[in-house]
């Protein structure tokens, strides 16, 4: 295993006694400490009940609380606390009582069915869920009798009280006689905090570790890339049963003592837009598909809002699409700053700073303190590697490789749930090996090619799918669109295209020789699509991305594989 940085100080981060450290104490109690506990920490908005915040001193006596319902149930740092609570406040309670308590968190996305949460709790051997009791009922108590570690379940909701199964425990009633008097648990800045499941192209879901020191880059990239001070009211929009919504919509932002805004809510284009005029929303961060069913949901949307408290925009989960910038300048008013970053990296390693002057289609550069490199691959794809073990990088501007970072830096994951392997493969020589391909510029700046299994290869050309997508979106026609190769007797792949259309728009082979004619205007015939499909909608991960390996299997009649992250629309 790669180890860590040897050391954990940082300047806005108050520590623990013999050098120990403990995340939850960082984003909430140190404030308490520091006399700010009367301010907001975390407003809930939903349709159907009135808002609801929580001060600062709020999260920590309730947190605390939680922590001692866990000593009660015998929990021990050994223990992974799994929360299946979506976006209610209890959720982000039982995660900061965990972490208080020395327990890692694992959190479950709410739309996953049976099966992927079977998976994880069997990954993790879950001896504790939180959950609400909507997502027991559906999705735990048909596949209970596969968990056999699964010993305590804590449900949230008003529904909660009328279970009666062994071992299931109302919420209301564990933390009605919990004690506040919980001191967050010294903990060593190596121990995990957070398991997150991420799946790849193929094999079972992998449970990244993050270690408690991921609250120092936590911390420093919340300021400097997202540029959050005191007095913020911010709104990350992820899930918190993905990492970006765990790293920034809570930890991150809690350090830096602003306050958080969580819309329980599903997406809703005017609803969203409501939220951050009504609530002065200064810096939002969002993901690229979301800010194109904004863009889809037409231009009045915006006329007369006020968005003059909006200071910040930045997206992730997958790569900003230059025409998402222009519609951001149009219509808010503002420019989109990109950001890049992964599971296993637990913090943003490349942004597009507020400071950065933005270069559309760009990740950005590298955040201070990370060094990145680019491997070279050979005519199959694969890894260039020395005979020392060390990668092999591409030096010239415009030149593609995988993007590698220098290890170690604090936020790094520490391995795999019972993986060591599958952690190992993914460093050589000191470097971490992303996957993700990208091309830098003569200034630094880094654009992103694909997944290192999404490149295609035609004709001796290596095509990024993400190059091909973004020129396809400019057409006034398509909405979204998702490109794959697909085997070609003569060219090796050929490109297919996947796309959907706007407002107005109706399939038909005028439509699609029109799209297909402009692509290969600006892109040429070596690039663009040979075969554009329309399709009502693509597959998404919960989180979304586009699947473009679905797209694939789907196109050629192969085997979906692991599809525990495909979105419900999809």
């Amino acid at each position: 295993m790669v180890s860590g940085t040897s050391t954990w100080k940082a300047p806005s981060i108050d520590g623990l006694p013999e050098g120990r450290l403990n995340m939850a104490h960082e984003a909430v109690d140190r404030h308490v400490n520091h006399g700010r506990g009367a301010t907001v920490a975390m407003r809930f908005l939903s349709e159907d009940q009135p808002d609801r915040s929580l001060t600062y001193l709020d999260l920590s006596i309730q947190s605390s609380m939680f922590g001692s319902v866990l000593r009660t149930l015998g929990a021990t740092a050994a223990d992974v606390v799994f929360v299946l609570g979506g976006r209610r406040p209890e959720s982000y309670i039982a995660m900061l009582g965990a972490l208080k308590a020395g327990c890692a968190v694992a959190p479950i996305f709410t739309a996953f069915g049976p099966e992927p949460v079977r998976q994880r709790l069997s990954a993790g051997r879950g001896r504790i869920l939180v959950a609400t009791a909507a997502a027991y009922l559906a999705k735990v108590r048909p596949i209970r009798d596969a968990l056999p570690d699964l010993r305590h379940i804590v449900l949230i909701g008003p529904k909660s009280e009328g279970i009666e199964d062994a071992g299931v425990y109302p919420w209301d009633s564990l933390m009605s006689e919990a004690s506040p008097d919980f001191a967050a648990v010294p903990c060593d800045p190596q121990d995990r905090a957070f398991v997150h499941f991420t799946s790849g192209t193929t094999g079972t879901p992998k449970g990244a570790i993050l270690p408690h020191q991921a609250v120092i880059d936590h911390e420093a990239t919340a300021r400097s890339v997202l540029g959050l001070r005191e007095g913020d009211v911010y709104w990350c929009t992820a899930d918190p049963g993905w990492v970006t919504g765990t790293a920034y919509g809570l930890i991150a932002p809690l350090t830096c003592g602003v306050t958080c805004i969580v819309d329980e809510s599903e997406f809703d284009a005017r609803r969203w837009a409501a939220i951050l005029q009504d609530h002065a929303v200064s810096v939002w961060y969002t993901a690229p598909t979301a800010l194109r069913m904004l863009m889809k949901a037409g231009p009045e949307l915006w006329h007369h809002r006020d968005l003059s408290a909006l200071r910040h925009v930045a997206s992730v989960g997958e790569p900003l699409n230059p025409e998402v910038i222009t519609w951001g300048r149009t219509h808010l008013d503002r420019v989109i700053h990109d950001t890049w970053w992964q599971t296993e990296t637990g913090s943003i390693m490349i942004a597009n700073g507020p400071r950065t002057a933005v270069r559309p289609g760009s990740m950005g550069q590298p955040v201070a303190g990370i060094e990145i490199a680019l491997v070279e691959r050979d005519e199959h794809g694969e890894r260039v590697l020395l005979p020392d073990g060390s990668p092999s990088f591409v030096k010239e501007p415009g030149t593609q490789g995988e993007i590698a970072i220098r290890t170690p830096w604090p936020s790094m994951m520490r391995g795999y749930l019972n993986a060591p392997e599958r952690y190992a493969a993914c460093f050589a020589g000191g470097w971490y090996l992303s996957g993700d391909l990208a091309r830098r510029d003569a200034d630094g700046y880094v654009w992103f090619v694909g997944r290192g299994d999404d490149v295609i290869k035609s004709a001796g050309h290596l095509i990024g799918p993400f190059e091909v997508e973004s020129v396809l979106m400019e057409h006034p026609a398509v909405v979204e669109a998702g490109v794959i190769g697909v085997p070609d007797p003569l060219l090796g792949e050929s490109v297919r295209a996947f796309v959907t259309l706007g407002p107005g728009f109706e399939a038909s082979e005028e439509l699609r020789r029109d799209i297909s004619a402009f692509a290969r205007t600006r892109l040429g015939s070596a690039v663009a699509p040979r075969q554009i499909e329309v399709e009502p909608r693509l597959p998404h991960t919960q989180s979304g991305k586009i699947m473009r390996r679905l797209l694939r299997a789907r196109a050629l009649g192969l085997p979906e594989g692991d599809t525990s992250t495909l979105g419900a629309t999809a």
